[in-house]
């Protein structure tokens, strides 16, 4: 009968292939895709949720897990559209989650209900994971990497701190009230003093400087004059590597048997050079050559002057 024939079907087949709509499903979507940096354990749920929250949200499918997109009735148009969306939306949760936390909500039957149960049992547990953060954050150093990279690690602790303990935040408009920029002053101190702790001895001078300004400088500018200073004292280092190649490369000793060498050609200034002081022959009886180079043995040369070869 056409009553029982699902009504607006016209309706649902735009709404599945319109780009815009919740219902919409890109031909290269499949259940099994991995859409985070990382999967699911019972430690990174912050983060993993912060992730999978941005990538539902670029995919307008945020309805399917805030609720706000109802099941529809069986009877209705769009009842395959969502089961089809939702399915998806499963598929992409389960692929992103450890093995056992994936059994653990195998038999769930909507991606709403994963989303909650997940919530209910790693999202309240933030105290444990901010003490651990916040203990992190105190043995923090630099430990010989670039300026940039440490404030790089400073910065993702920082972020899930915040994630896990929101600063609080007064109810005016835009937080611009003396309370709020009291708070934001607060919360930039206390990060600009953890940033100092952690640089290494050499960046003792410019942090020392830093802490003396007044007023305080904000952690954004005190990071770039710590980073300016690294960059200078690079700048200096590779110039005195070169100053020293250079000299190393001028003042190189001459190798022991060439000095052999040159001093057995002669004398210098009628004196006799040290060698030949050591030399003894003991067939003649003189000093300055050896036996083996004795002429009286071996017989003069012919430049050799009144002496017959």
């Amino acid at each position: 009968m056409s009553g029982d024939k699902p009504e607006n079907n016209g309706k649902n087949e735009d709404a599945v292939n319109d780009h815009n709509s919740p219902y919409y499903i890109h031909p290269s979507d499949y259940p099994r895709q991995l859409h985070v940096n990382d999967v699911l354990t019972d430690r990174n749920y912050t983060d993993w949720s912060q992730e999978m929250l941005n990538f539902l949200f670029a995919k307008n499918k945020m309805g399917f897990i805030d609720g706000s997109i109802k099941k529809p009735e069986p009877n209705s148009s769009a009842y395959m559209a969502w089961m089809r969306c939702d399915a998806m939306l499963k598929g992409w949760l389960n692929t992103a989650m450890e093995k056992e936390i994936r059994t653990s909500v195998k038999y769930t039957c909507t991606a709403q209900e994963i989303w909650a149960d997940l919530k209910e049992r790693f999202g309240k547990g933030n105290a444990p994971r901010a003490y651990e953060l916040k203990q992190l954050l105190t043995t923090m150093k630099q430990e010989g990497t670039t300026v940039s990279a440490y404030y790089t690690k400073l910065q993702s602790i920082w972020d899930e701190i915040q994630s896990a303990l929101p600063t609080p935040v007064c109810g005016c408009n835009g937080c611009k009230c003396e309370i709020g920029k009291k708070l934001h002053d607060l919360r930039e101190k206390e990060r600009l003093y953890e940033f100092l702790l952690g640089l290494d001895c050499e960046f003792g001078t410019i942090r020392t400087q830093i802490l003396a300004m007044k007023p305080t400088p904000s952690l954004g500018t005190a990071y770039h004059l710590v980073a300016e200073d690294e960059q200078q004292r690079a700048i200096t280092s590779g110039r005195r590597s070169t100053v020293d190649a250079a000299a190393f490369q001028a003042f190189i000793p001459k190798r022991k048997d060439q000095n052999v060498s040159q001093s057995k050609v002669g004398k210098k200034d009628g004196k006799r050079t040290e060698v030949e002081r050591l030399e003894h022959c003991d067939y003649c009886g003189k000093d300055g050559h050896v036996q083996e180079g004795c002429f009286k043995k071996i017989g003069y040369p012919k430049w050799c002057p009144g002496k017959a070869k």
